[in-house]
């Protein structure tokens, strides 16, 4: 007999049109505007860092997707228990990664790339570690392109120059992480 749930369907078809909706004005419509900010923030580091506006779209692309995905196969209660203890290690995480971005940005002579490099690195593998039994191997790959795009070295030393052209847009990334972690949200 063949398996057939209409559930399942569903959530395939909407991870299958947000993923091809996936852009900066639906995104709008899906998160709230802080996040919306930081989104701006982190591409227009990439477009000025990569001197690469193709490129700046596609991380951010690939970021909004990731998310609209994982956010639906959580609202469809797709994760086991042991998948669920994996999301709040991720979460935790993720946090801890915004409270030392914030700290590297709010005192001088703190930035230590590796550290960063490393905690990216660990959300990543945390995050792939989730979502490996339920996304495609393109999205897996796109989970690797957001987090090794924003983990490269050279990125973040010219992110965390005081005197770089990135520092305003560090400052707003951090304050948006800040907003977010007061609210809850991160």
């Amino acid at each position: 007999m063949e398996a057939f749930s209409s559930k399942d369907m569903a959530m395939k078809a909407q991870k299958k049109i947000l993923s091809h909706m996936a852009s900066k004005s639906v995104a709008h419509m899906f998160i709230d505007d802080n996040s919306s900010e930081v989104l701006d923030e982190l591409y227009r580091v990439s477009k000025e860092h990569t001197g690469n506006r193709n490129e700046a779209q596609k991380v951010v692309k690939n970021m909004i997707k990731i998310a609209v995905k994982v956010g639906v196969l959580f609202r469809h209660d797709k994760f086991s228990a042991d998948e669920l203890s994996v999301a709040q290690d991720f979460r935790k995480k993720l946090h801890n990664g915004a409270m030392t971005a914030i700290s590297f940005q709010e005192v001088e002579f703190t930035f230590d790339k590796n550290v960063m490099m490393e905690l990216l690195g660990e959300c990543r593998d945390l995050l792939l570690k989730l979502v490996e039994k339920h996304l495609t191997p393109k999205s897996l790959d796109r989970i690797r392109h957001v987090f090794n795009h924003y983990s490269d070295p050279e990125l973040l030393t010219h992110l965390y120059d005081p005197h770089g052209t990135l520092w305003p847009n560090l400052s707003k990334i951090c304050s948006g992480l800040n907003r977010m972690i007061e609210e809850g949200k991160l």
